[in-house]
């Protein structure tokens, strides 16, 4: 039950954030949002979709917890905790993510892309760590955790998924299929909420980056839309719909896929324990970021 409820904030949590999930990133880089224009409107619909399951959850909980003491806990420990000390660690530790807190504010003040924020503050961290492994010489250097060897444990084989993904979706979007099923739905559906929320289920069966570049290819930024524009509401609730929805199958998100490797959790177990709760956590948040458009920040009508 804990590690599905993990599930539920790892999804909602990347979902307000440009940085949060790849779907995000995506719409970022592209500009279809921005980081002041996704983090406000997110934020409480994000928190809610987690904390309904939450709630839901812990009303079926009994019983006491049993904390792990910190002799437990010491079994778990890296090979790198004895070769750098707590200090270091800490250091380590907020140095990497202000880096990456630092790459949307790097992108809004000089407007650059924002690879070049992440290599600026891996950069950082590749200095910081050298310096500190200086003067560790009783350490083995097959111990040392170099940047360099990090990076030669890239997982290739993604970055090559995602570029076939995002290669078919191009293809797909010079042939006018994507047009035309975006007219489909206009005609059919109507509705951009509706739309945005049935991309949302269908993200916790069909991995949400075809989805949400699917969605991109279909639509394009229209700065005279109230929803298409540049932070409107199809791309902010589509970033939250396709962040969010993947919790509803224990197979929609990468965070899932990781729990059930990792804690042995089986596809039917989620689907009877959890799904359910994330289904109406997802429904909840998305309810709120309605009302949040419709009555608590109406968006101003564009000329």
């Amino acid at each position: 039950m804990f590690a599905g409820i993990i599930i539920i904030a790892a999804n909602s949590g990347g979902a307000f954030s440009p940085i949060g999930d790849v779907t995000t990133i995506m719409l970022w880089i592209n500009g279809n949002v921005t980081t002041g224009g996704i983090i406000p409107e997110l934020l409480l619909p994000a928190i809610i979709s987690m904390l309904v399951p939450t709630f839901l959850v812990s009303l079926s909980l009994k019983g006491d917890t049993k904390k792990m003491n910190s002799e437990e806990s010491a079994s778990h420990n890296h090979p790198a905790a004895t070769i750098i000390s707590q200090g270091e660690r800490y250091l380590l530790f907020f140095l990497g993510v202000g880096s990456l807190i630092f790459v949307p504010i790097f992108k809004s003040i000089t407007h650059l892309p924002p690879f070049i924020g992440v290599l600026f503050g891996l950069s950082i961290l590749w200095i910081v760590t050298e310096i500190l492994y200086k003067h560790k010489h009783q350490v083995d250097e097959s111990r040392k955790a170099r940047i360099t060897h990090i990076l030669s444990r890239i997982d290739t084989s993604t970055i090559l998924f995602f570029l076939g993904i995002l290669m078919a979706v191009a293809a797909l979007q010079e042939v006018g299929i994507l047009r035309g099923f975006s007219q489909f739905l206009d005609k059919e559906v109507g509705n951009y909420y509706i739309i945005n929320i049935i991309i949302g289920i269908l993200s916790s069966v069909v991995d949400n980056v075809p989805l949400v570049a699917g969605a991109m290819g279909m639509y394009t930024i229209d700065p005279s839309s109230l929803y298409f524009a540049q932070d409107g509401i199809f791309w902010i609730f589509l970033a939250y719909c396709a962040g969010v929805g993947g919790s509803i199958l224990i197979i929609g998100s990468a965070a899932g896929v990781v729990v059930m490797g990792l804690e042995k959790i089986n596809f039917i177990w989620y689907l009877k324990k959890i799904s359910w709760v994330a289904l109406l956590g997802y429904l909840a948040g998305a309810g709120v970021y309605i009302l949040e458009m419709t009555y608590l920040f109406p968006a101003p009508q564009l000329p």
